[in-house]
C-alpha cells in the first residue's frame, strides 16, 4: 500500500467535494471495478452507508465537550474567574477551591453527554452491523454483508419484511407487473402501504435479473436533498436513450418491504446523504420567553456585581489613603515596595468580582434544566393524556420549552384530522344534477350515534363482501333478555379495525334505493353500459385514486406509537381491547327540536314515506343482536383490503363497492373492477396524474376495456373542476348548476365535496400528449413544472359525472375544549383547505363561533375592495370601543376569510390594519388557505402583536404552520407523522390540549417562575453578607465563612429544596384549573416573572442580609471572638432564612418538601461538625476547628438564630398576609376553594363562572330562519336548478353581516350536552 502525500490527500478531497456538491450526479456500476483499491472506484468520492451520529469520540471527548460546554457564557464567565484566582495580586481564595464548583458543574453535565453519546453509539453500531445482501461479480449472486459496507452503484437485494438500507432506485421486483409494496412509518409516520415500481424499459422483463446487464449504463441524478417526496433521475443506456424516473421508483433507506418476495435496487445515496438521515435532525431547540426574560436578569446581576466591586474597590483606596501610617499587617514584595492606595484599589476590583461571584447564580441554568426534565416527566405520564384508543402518550420533543405551554395567547388550529376525527363517512352524492340523499344510510349513522339507547355495541371486524344484496340487521327481540339485561351486555370483538380507514363507521354503506334502481337498470342494459353517466360515476370512484389492494393477511395496523426519523419500529400487536360504541363514535345528544339535524329528520321522515326496510336476524352474542351489513359475498372479495393513502380515498372506494363496483386490483398498468353484474373489467392505465397542492386534483387515463376509447377520470375541489368544464348547452348547463347547488349545501352541511369528471381523450391527442409526458418525466431542471403543466394541458374540456359529500366528525370534547380555551384568554383561529360554508358549519359545531357573533365575511375581488372592507370595518369597530356607554364590555365578532382575500390583506401595506381587526375578533377561520398562507398568518400575529402563539395540526400540510409558531403541536391522526415529528409536543386528540395548557403549561409557568426568582434571591441575600462584611475589614476581600462551607453551601445545602419546589409545587388543584379556566390568565403576557418582582425579591434580599449580619454584628460587638466565630452563625442564620423563605412560597406541601427540607438542615449541622472536627490545619493561619460545637454549646447562638431569621422574614410574610386577606388574587382564591370539600367547592365554582359574562354587551343576536330539515330532502336539495339560483363559487361581500346562521342540521353541536 503506497501512502499519499499530503498534497495528494488535499487534491483528493477538494475533488470529492466538488463532486459531491454538484446538482447532477454520474454514477456507474461497481461490478466492473471490484477487487480494486478505493482510489479506482469511479463513485469513490461519495460516503459509503455507515453512519455515525455520535459527538465525540473517545479520544477528543473531554476537549470537545469543554468546547460545546464554553458556548454558553455563564461557564466562560465562572472559568475565567477560577482562572483570575490564580493571579497572586487579586486572589481571594485558595485557587484550588475556587476551581471546585464550576468543575463539579462542568463534570455533571459532561457526564449527562457521555451517556447520551453512548447510546448513540450502541445504536450506530447496530445498525451498521445489520445484515443485507449485495450482489459480487466474482461469486455471481447476492452474498451477506454489512449495511455499512455498502457503497454507492452497488445492487443490493431486499427481501419481504426486511428493511431498507439505503436509498436505492428500484430495477427489478418479484412481481410480474415489476411492483413493489413498502411500508414508510418508520420515515414519515404513514402506515398505508405504498406502490413502488421498477423502472421501465431497463430489467423488469428479465426473470432472473442480471446485474451485470447494467455495467453500460449510467444513472444521472440529482444531489441529495430531505424531500421525502422528491426525486429526479434519469438512466443513460448504452444505446444513449433516456428513460426517466421519479420518486415512484424510490426505495428510501428505513422503509419495510411489504407484500413482495424480492427487489433489487441500485444504490444511489449511502450512509449520511440519505433522505431518511438528512430528515434526522435530532431534538428541536428553542429558546422560551422565559429563558430570554432570564438572560436579561443575569446581566442586571452583573451590572449589580460591578457596582458592588466598584464600591469595595473605592473603599479599599479610600480606606488605604486614611490611613496614617503603614500597618503591620500590610507586607511589601520581596523588593521591599508597597503598592500604592489606587493600584490595590484597581486589584482590589477584581479581587470582589472573585470574592462576590456567586451572585451569579453557577447552578442556575443545570437546576433549570433538572426542573424541566423533571416536568416533562409529569407530563408524559399524565394518565388523562393518554388516548385509550391507540395507547399514545403525550410526547414532549423540545426539552426547553415547556413553561411557554402556560403563556399561550393565540392558537392556529387546522380542521380536519385536528378538530375532526378525519374518519370519513359517505353520506351523500349528486349524479348528473339528481341528488340522492341516502337516508338508508342516514339512519344506520343515527343508531350508531344515539346515545340514548345506551346499548354498546361491540363491531367485530372483518373483510367486507360484496355488496349487490342489502338487509339491514336490527336488534333482534328476544323475549327472554330484558332491556334492562340488554343494556349490560356487550358483544366482545375488536372495536378499532386493525386496517388504516377501516373501521365500520368508515367502510359500511348502506346504497340509497333510488340510486340503486338507477345503477342497476344502467348495468342490466348491454348497449348503454358504454355511455351511461351512472356507471362512469362510479367506475371515476373506484378508478381515480392511489388505492392499494392487498390481501387480508396482509393487512396494515394503525400506527399505535410515534416514529423516529432513521429508526425502525417494532411491529405493533393487533389491537383485541373491546371498546364500546359509544367510545368508538362520537355521540351527540339533541338539545332542542330545533337544533336536530338533517339526519335525524331524514330518519324520522323515512318512517312515514318509506317501507319498512327489510330485517334479518344475526346471530345472537350474549343476548344481543349485532348491527351488522352484510351481501351475497364470494371468496375472492373477503379477502381484500384496501391501502389507501387518505381517509377520503378509502371511503369512495367502499361507497363505490357498496354499489357493487369492486376495486379488485391495481398495477402500474392495469385496474381491476367488477361490476354489479359480477363482471370484471380490467382497464389499461395510462398515466396517472397525481394530486398537487396547485391543481388541486388528480387524474386517471385508463383504455376502456369495451369502448377501447381513452378515458381521463377525474376527480377535485370543485373550484378546480368547475372551471375546467367544456362549453355547456342548454341541458348540460342545468346540470351544472344543479351540481354546484349541492355543492353549496353539503359544503354548509359541514361535509367535504369533490366533483368528478369523464373526458374522451382521442388516440391522437394522447400520442401527442403522451411524447410530451415523458420528455417531461425525463427531465431534470423544472421538472415538476413541466410535469404540472402537461397535466394541465390534458385536463381540460371535462364532462361533469356529479359530486360527493363526505363528513368527516367532530373529535370528542371539542367544543368544551374550545369554550375553555377561549374563557382562558386565548384566541382560537382556524386555518383550513376547505371551502368557507364547510368551515363555517365546523366553526358553530365546535363553539368557535356562537349564535351571537356578529361575523364579518371577507370574500374580496380585489386589494380595493379589501382595502374599503377593512378601513370600514376598523372604523365601525373603533367606534364602539370608544363610545363611554360600551366601557368595559366587548363585541362578539368572528371573521371569516378566504385565502384570496387573506393574500391580499397579508400585503405590506394592509398587514397592519388587518392585524388590528384580526385581535378584536374572539374568532377567526380563515378558508382555503394554502400551507405557506397557514405559516405567513402565524408569523405577522406573532411578530405584530408580540404574542406566544401555538400552531395544532394533524397533516404535512400543517408543518410550514407548526414550525413557524413559539410552540408546535402535532396530533397523530390518521393522515400519517409528519406534523409530529416537525412539532415540539406530539398529543392523540385535540381535547387533550385543553389539559395541557391550562393544568400543566400553567404549572410548568408559575414553577420555574417562581423558581428563578427565588435563585436569584438566594444568590443576592448569601453574598451581601460578604459585602457587608467589608466595610468592616477595610475593604480587603476577606471573608467570614470558610471558603469549603460557602462552596457546599450553594452546591450542597440549598440546591435541592428550589429543584423540588420547581419540580412539585402546585399551587391550584388540576380540578380547579380545568374547572374555572380564567386562572390561565395569570400567566399570559408578563405572567408572575416580571421586572417588578424580580426586584422586589432583590431588595428583599438585600433587607434580610442586612438583619442576618448586623443584628449577629450587635450581638457580638466588643467580643473576643474570633472571625469564623462570627462568620458561622451568619452561615447558620442565612440557611434558615433562606429555607424558611422558601417555605412561606410553597403552596402545595407534601412529604417530599418536608423531607427534602429537613434533611437539607440535618447535612447542613453534620457536614459542618464533621469539617470543624477534622480541619485543623485547612485554612491557616485561622481555622474553623471545632468552631460549630463551641457554638452549639453557647445558648446565645440559638437565641441570634431564631431572632435573627423572624426579623429577617417578617416583612415578606406581613406582605403574603395582607396581600391574600385585603386584596386577594384569583389564584389565592382559587387555593381557598381547594380547602373545601369537593361539593361545596364544585358549588363555588359554577358561581365564579357565572360571573364571566358579566359585563359583555352583545352586539347582535342573529335569528335562526324556520329549520330547513323540516321539508323533505328533495325540497332542500332540487333536482334541477337554473344557473341564476346558483350560488357562487366566491363567497358574497359583506363587511358586517348575518348571513351565516347557526346551521340546524349540524351534528356535531349536541355534543356540548355531554
Amino acid at each position: 500500500m503506497t501512502l499519499k502525500s499530503p498534497l495528494d490527500r488535499v487534491r483528493g478531497a477538494l475533488r470529492g467535494q466538488r463532486a459531491r456538491e454538484k446538482d447532477l450526479r454520474n454514477l456507474v456500476s461497481n461490478l466492473p471495478y471490484e477487487g480494486l483499491g478505493k482510489a479506482k472506484q469511479p463513485n469513490r468520492y461519495f460516503p459509503d452507508n455507515a453512519i455515525k451520529t455520535t459527538k465525540y469520540t473517545l479520544l477528543l471527548f473531554i476537549p470537545m465537550n469543554l468546547f460545546e460546554q464554553f458556548h454558553r457564557p455563564a461557564n466562560i464567565y465562572f472559568v475565567g474567574l477560577a482562572i483570575l484566582n490564580f493571579v497572586p495580586v487579586v486572589n481571594a481564595f485558595q485557587p484550588e477551591v475556587a476551581l471546585i464548583p464550576v468543575c463539579v458543574i462542568l463534570a455533571l453535565a459532561a457526564l449527562k453527554d457521555a451517556w447520551e453519546d453512548f447510546r448513540r453509539y450502541q445504536s450506530d453500531r447496530k445498525l451498521n452491523n445489520t445484515p443485507c445482501f449485495v450482489y459480487s461479480r466474482k461469486d455471481e449472486r447476492f452474498t451477506e454483508s454489512r449495511w455499512k459496507d455498502v457503497q454507492v452503484g452497488d445492487f443490493v437485494k431486499v427481501v419481504c419484511n426486511e428493511v431498507v438500507p439505503a436509498d436505492l432506485l428500484l430495477l427489478h421486483t418479484s412481481d410480474p407487473n415489476g411492483v413493489c409494496h413498502i411500508d414508510t412509518s418508520n420515515l414519515d409516520g404513514e402506515t398505508n402501504l405504498k406502490q413502488r415500481r421498477a423502472m421501465s424499459g431497463l430489467c423488469i422483463s428479465d426473470p432472473e435479473f442480471e446485474p451485470e446487464s447494467f455495467n453500460n449504463s449510467v444513472v444521472v441524478c440529482e444531489k441529495p436533498d430531505n424531500n421525502l417526496n422528491h426525486f429526479k433521475c434519469y438512466v443513460e443506456k448504452p444505446d444513449e436513450a433516456k428513460v426517466g424516473a421519479g420518486i415512484e421508483s424510490l426505495l428510501l433507506r428505513g422503509c419495510k418491504m411489504r407484500n413482495t418476495d424480492h427487489a433489487v435496487g441500485f444504490v444511489v445515496y449511502a450512509g449520511h446523504e440519505t433522505k431518511s438521515m438528512l430528515n434526522n435532525n435530532g431534538p428541536r431547540y428553542k429558546r422560551s420567553k422565559l429563558e430570554r426574560k432570564l438572560n436579561i436578569d443575569v446581566i442586571f446581576c452583573v451590572i449589580l456585581l460591578l457596582c458592588m466591586c466598584l464600591v469595595g474597590a473605592l473603599g479599599h483606596f479610600s480606606w488605604l489613603q486614611a490611613l496614617p501610617s503603614v500597618p503591620p499587617y500590610l507586607v511589601p514584595d520581596s523588593n521591599g515596595h508597597l503598592d500604592s492606595p489606587s493600584l490595590s484599589g484597581f486589584y482590589m476590583f477584581f479581587t470582589m468580582i472573585i470574592l462576590l461571584q456567586i451572585l451569579i447564580p453557577i447552578s442556575l441554568y443545570i437546576s433549570i434544566e433538572l426542573v424541566k426534565i423533571g416536568q416533562i416527566y409529569f407530563i408524559t405520564n399524565d394518565i388523562d393524556l393518554h388516548d385509550d384508543e391507540t395507547g399514545r402518550l403525550v410526547q414532549c420533543k423540545a426539552l426547553n420549552i415547556t413553561e411557554d405551554l402556560g403563556q399561550i395567547e393565540y392558537i392556529f388550529s387546522d380542521k380536519t384530522g385536528t378538530l375532526t376525527e378525519n374518519k370519513m363517512v359517505f353520506r351523500r352524492c349528486s349524479i348528473m344534477g339528481t341528488e340522492y340523499p341516502h337516508k338508508e344510510n342516514a339512519i344506520r349513522l343515527a343508531v350508531l350515534a344515539e346515545p340514548e339507547s345506551g346499548e354498546e355495541v361491540i363491531f367485530n371486524q372483518r373483510p367486507q363482501p360484496p355488496q349487490t344484496g342489502w338487509s339491514l340487521d336490527a336488534e333482534g327481540t328476544d323475549p327472554d333478555v330484558t332491556p334492562r339485561h340488554r343494556l349490560k351486555s356487550k358483544v366482545k370483538g375488536n372495536a378499532q379495525s386493525d386496517v388504516a380507514f377501516s373501521s365500520p363507521l368508515e367502510t359500511e354503506v348502506i346504497p340509497d334505493r333510488k340510486l340503486l334502481q338507477q345503477t342497476s337498470r344502467a348495468g342490466s342494459s348491454r348497449g348503454s353500459r358504454k355511455t351511461d353517466p351512472y356507471l362512469d360515476f362510479f367506475l371515476g370512484l373506484a378508478i381515480c385514486n392511489t388505492v392499494v389492494v392487498s390481501m387480508a393477511t396482509a393487512q396494515r395496523q394503525r400506527v399505535s406509537g410515534f416514529p423516529h426519523s432513521g429508526q425502525e419500529n417494532n411491529s405493533q400487536d393487533t389491537l383485541t381491547e373491546s371498546v364500546s360504541l359509544r367510545h368508538i363514535f362520537t355521540s351527540w345528544r339533541r338539545k332542542s327540536k330545533r337544533n336536530r339535524t338533517i339526519l335525524e329528520d331524514s330518519v324520522v321522515e323515512e318512517d312515514h314515506f318509506n317501507p319498512p326496510v327489510t330485517k334479518e336476524e344475526a346471530g345472537d352474542t350474549n343476548g344481543l343482536q349485532m348491527c351488522s351489513l352484510h351481501a351475497p359475498s364470494d371468496k375472492t372479495s373477503d379477502n381484500l383490503s384496501y391501502e389507501a393513502e387518505s381517509p377520503d380515498e378509502a371511503a369512495l372506494v367502499y361507497a363505490a363497492k357498496a354499489y357493487g363496483f369492486t376495486l379488485l386490483d391495481r398495477t402500474p398498468d392495469s385496474v381491476t373492477v367488477r361490476l354489479p353484474s359480477g363482471e370484471d373489467l380490467v382497464f389499461e392505465v395510462l398515466d396517472t396524474l397525481n394530486f398537487d397542492s396547485n391543481r388541486k386534483r388528480m387524474s386517471v387515463l385508463v383504455r376502456h376495456p369495451i369502448t377501447k376509447e381513452n378515458v381521463l377520470y377525474s376527480k377535485g375541489a370543485d373550484y378546480a373542476i368547475m372551471e375546467l368544464l367544456e362549453h355547456l348547452s342548454g341541458k348540460q348547463k342545468n346540470m351544472a348548476a344543479g351540481t354546484q347547488h349541492h355543492l353549496n349545501c353539503y359544503a354548509k352541511d359541514g361535509l367535504r365535496t369533490l366533483c368528478f369528471t369523464k373526458k374522451i381523450v382521442s388516440d391522437k391527442a394522447y400520442e401527442s400528449w403522451s411524447v410530451n409526458r415523458q420528455r417531461a418525466l425525463a427531465a431534470i431542471d423544472n421538472r415538476e413544472e413541466l410535469v404540472m403543466d402537461t397535466a394541465v394541458q390534458l385536463e381540460t374540456g371535462l364532462s361533469l359525472l356529479g359530486a360527493t359529500g363526505i363528513e368527516d366528525r367532530l373529535q370528542e370534547s371539542v367544543p368544551d375544549t374550545i369554550v375553555a380555551l377561549r374563557e382562558a384568554g386565548i384566541q382560537v383561529w382556524m386555518l383550513t383547505g376547505d371551502k368557507p360554508e364547510t368551515a363555517v358549519n365546523i366553526g358553530y359545531a365546535c363553539r368557535l363561533l356562537e349564535e351571537e357573533d356578529l361575523v364579518i365575511n371577507m370574500s374580496c375581488k380585489n386589494k380595493l375592495e379589501c382595502t374599503s372592507i377593512l378601513d370600514c370595518t376598523l372604523e365601525e369597530v373603533r367606534r364602539y370601543s370608544e363610545d363611554p356607554r360600551n366601557v368595559g364590555t366587548t363585541q362578539d365578532i368572528s371573521l371569516v376569510i378566504d385565502g384570496r382575500s387573506l393574500t391580499m390583506a397579508l400585503s405590506s401595506d394592509l398587514q397592519d390594519r388587518f392585524v388590528d381587526l384580526a385581535k378584536r375578533c374572539r374568532s377567526v377561520l380563515c378558508c382555503r388557505v394554502t400551507p405557506s398562507q397557514k405559516s405567513r398568518v402565524v408569523k405577522v400575529v406573532r411578530e405584530k402583536l408580540k404574542v406566544l402563539t401555538l400552531a395544532v395540526g394533524d397533516g404535512a400540510n400543517d408543518v410550514n404552520m407548526i414550525q413557524a409558531a413559539d410552540i408546535g403541536i402535532g396530533l397523530s391522526g390518521q393522515d400519517g407523522m409528519q406534523a409530529v415529528m416537525a412539532s415540539d409536543f406530539a398529543i392523540s386528540r385535540f381535547k387533550h390540549l385543553k389539559k395541557l395548557l391550562l393544568v400543566h403549561g400553567h404549572w410548568c409557568y408559575t414553577r420555574l417562575a417562581n423558581m428563578i426568582i427565588y435563585f436569584f434571591y438566594k444568590n443576592v441575600a448569601y453574598v451581601n453578607l460578604l459585602f457587608w462584611y467589608q466595610f468592616f475589614c477595610g475593604f480587603s476581600g476577606t471573608a467570614m465563612i470558610d471558603y469549603w462551607l460557602m462552596i457546599f453551601f450553594n452546591l450542597f445545602f440549598t440546591s435541592v429544596p428550589p429543584i423540588m419546589f420547581g419540580i412539585m409545587d402546585k399551587d391550584v388543584s388540576a380540578e380547579m384549573l380545568l374547572g374555572v379556566p380564567e386562572l390561565y390568565r395569570t400567566g399570559q403576557g408578563a405572567g408572575e416573572y416580571t421586572f417588578s418582582t424580580f426586584w422586589v425579591s432583590m431588595l428583599d434580599a438585600f433587607y434580610q442580609s442586612l438583619v442576618c449580619f448586623f443584628i449577629p454584628y450587635l450581638a457580638y460587638q466588643d467580643s473576643d471572638i474570633d472571625v469564623f466565630t462570627f462568620g458561622t452563625p451568619l452561615n447558620t442564620i442565612s440557611l434558615f432564612t433562606i429555607l424558611l423563605h422558601l417555605s412561606i412560597e410553597i403552596k402545595g406541601w407534601t412529604v417530599v418538601h418536608c423531607v427534602i427540607m429537613l434533611g437539607s438542615v440535618a447535612l447542613y449541622f453534620i457536614v459542618t461538625l464533621a469539617y470543624s472536627a477534622i480541619c485543623v490545619t485547612c485554612n491557616p493561619p485561622s481555622n474553623p476547628y471545632w468552631i460549630l460545637q463551641s457554638q452549639m454549646a453557647d445558648p446565645m447562638f440559638y437565641l441570634i438564630c431564631i431572632i435573627t431569621t423572624v426579623v429577617a422574614l417578617m416583612p415578606r410574610y406581613m406582605f403574603h398576609v395582607l396581600k391574600n386577606s385585603i386584596a386577594p388574587s384569583p389564584l389565592v382564591q382559587a387555593r381557598h376553594l381547594d380547602r373545601l370539600d369537593p361539593f361545596t367547592r364544585d358549588e363555588w365554582m359554577k358561581e365564579w363562572r357565572s360571573f364571566r359574562s358579566t359585563g359583555r354587551v352583545k352586539r347582535s343576536r342573529l335569528s335562526t330562519p324556520p329549520s330547513p330539515t323540516l321539508e323533505t330532502p328533495t325540497d332542500i336539495y332540487p333536482q334541477s336548478v337554473t344557473p341564476a339560483d346558483v350560488m357562487e363559487d366566491e363567497f358574497p361581500l359583506n363587511v358586517m353581516t348575518k348571513n351565516y346562521q347557526r346551521p340546524v342540521n349540524t351534528r356535531e353541536t349536541d355534543s356540548l350536552a355531554t
